[in-house]
């Protein structure tokens, strides 16, 4: 078997994912969606743009013929050239598995090594601002391939981020780290035991084999399904034998509360999750009574002190200081990589004259931002008393952005944020759900609700207004307004389903 770099690090992500690269029939598997596309262009841009920096040379040799690959690599090192992109090493490593590495960049260095007054590090390249567990795990890979190459060990291997210097991977921290990733790797991949499933989402989004490793959790209701719980919660859980949805259901919180990877309420909030997925019913969270707290406190009690601990414990909200004759829901789509808010859209609901209205504020180019940004302003503000209500933190974090951008008073921003309302923190802070999760797309359709594109999220707008600027396709620009007047019109539909669960509580 041939282990490579990319092997060892999905298995750092998952190790089922890198069993069923192996060894799964790679039919089953589904082909690489826009979304990821989009990451792996942006991953090659990247690389471009890093190597253009580099006087670099590239061992030529026959496609996917790695001894040939190793013979070119180790010619160039040889021949002492100032950077090798895409170099091979091969290296035994017992007798049913080989070892190949194929770093993104191999520099020469002054000092010593079996070809002469010189060796080589290796150098990766990736899209993450961070250096990860997993990119750190295959830095130490590759860097103790070349040691075997050069007879050399490299004082240390370079990760390429997306930040202004290159991070230098300590190997005497991660080498033997690495050695152990390895041979559990292996030992992984020899199995006939296909490794548990585990959904996270933000890592499973982006692989092939999510539709049958959903498919099985579904089936077997795991725990993994859960809001809240993490590999590390999980394996805690596995430690007291709580590992099915029943039983964590009858769990004593206080039992959970020791275990390392939970503080807080998040054990009582767990088994509350895990209640409400049982009875497929919402749960209503415990909460402290303002005025029982207050007569529990030694007088006189400062107002700080009472305002702090009645902070400390969020209090259910009013129903009806939800509810206003004029209602706006807000919603934006956004170009990460441009920092571009490119849609600002809004949902004007008139609850006297039974009436709503649609507003797209669409940006076409980068340069019209601040246009939009000027007519959303205009809009909200023939409505001053109207409360604004959103979907977790993005909206506010890009009004202080654009504001303070395009030089809108402080004063007006203060007054424009102070009628935001985060309908996801009502939410989260108020009931436990049945869901999978609350992201608003979950919550809304467990209501019912649904969007008339079914493919549309947030990554394919943004793929959609990529090939907007690409190729001028108006039918692009609908997509994204149909699909964001949809969000506006979720978050109003969760917002009136919240109302009325309280007034019904």
């Amino acid at each position: 078997m041939l282990l490579n770099a990319e092997i060892l690090l999905q298995y750092q992500r998952c190790k089922r994912r890198a069993f069923l690269d192996t060894n799964g029939d790679l039919n089953q598997r589904d082909p690489i969606s826009d979304a990821l596309h989009r990451v792996i262009q942006e991953k090659f841009a990247y690389q471009k743009f890093v190597l253009a920096q580099y006087n670099y040379s590239r061992p030529e040799y026959p496609k996917n013929d790695w001894e040939a690959g190793t013979k070119a690599t180790l010619e160039l090192m040889k021949q002492g050239v100032e950077c090798i992109y895409k170099g091979v090493i091969l290296a035994p490593h017992s007798e049913n598995i080989t070892l190949l590495s194929r770093p993104h960049l191999l520099i020469k260095q002054p000092g010593h090594s079996k070809f002469g007054d010189w060796f080589y590090i290796s150098a990766n390249i990736q899209l993450g601002k961070r250096p990860k567990l997993e990119y750190q795990i295959v830095a130490a890979y590759d860097a103790e391939m070349l040691a075997i190459a050069q007879s050399f060990d490299p004082p240390t291997a370079l990760l390429i981020l997306r930040r202004t210097d290159a991070y230098e991977v300590n190997l005497s921290k991660w080498i033997p780290q690495m050695h152990l990733s390895l041979e559990e790797c292996i030992s992984t991949l020899n199995s006939s035991e296909i490794p548990e499933v585990f959904i996270s989402r933000q890592k499973c989004n982006f692989c092939g084999w999510l539709p049958q490793c959903y498919a099985q959790a579904k089936a077997t209701e795991h725990l993994s399904l859960l809001p809240g719980v993490t590999p590390s919660r999980y394996s805690d859980l596995q430690t007291i034998d709580l590992v099915t949805l029943e039983a964590l259901a009858k769990a004593n919180p206080d039992e959970i509360d020791i275990l390392p990877s939970f503080e807080g309420k998040s054990a009582q909030q767990l088994v509350l999750q895990a209640q409400s997925a049982t009875l497929n019913s919402p749960i209503i969270l415990p909460f402290g009574n303002a005025y029982e707290i207050q007569q529990t406190l030694p007088t006189p009690t400062s107002q700080t002190v009472l305002r702090d601990l009645l902070q400390s414990k969020y209090l259910p909200p009013n129903p009806e200081s939800l509810i206003a004759p004029i209602e706006l829901y807000f919603d934006i789509e956004a170009q990460p990589d441009l920092n571009l808010d490119y849609l600002l859209g809004v949902l004007v609901c008139d609850r006297i004259a039974n009436t709503e209205k649609y507003y797209a504020f669409l940006a076409e180019s980068q340069a019209e931002e601040e246009k939009v940004w000027q007519q959303f302003l205009d809009l909200v503000e023939q409505y001053p008393q109207a409360p604004i209500f959103h979907f977790c933190p993005y909206e506010v974090d890009t009004v202080k952005r654009l504001g303070k951008l395009y030089c809108t008073p402080n004063e007006q921003i203060s007054v424009l944020l102070a009628r935001f309302i985060d309908i996801y923190e009502q939410v989260a802070h108020t009931v436990v759900l049945p869901t999978e999760s609350y992201a608003l797309k979950t919550l809304a359709r467990w209501l019912g609700f649904e969007w008339r594109n079914l493919e549309a999220n947030g990554s394919q707008s943004i793929l959609w207004y990529d090939k907007w600027l690409e190729t001028g396709d108006r039918t692009l620009l609908d997509a994204i307004v149909q699909y964001n007047e949809d969000d506006c019109l979720a978050t109003r539909h969760l917002k009136d389903w919240f109302v009325s669960f309280l007034q019904n509580s």
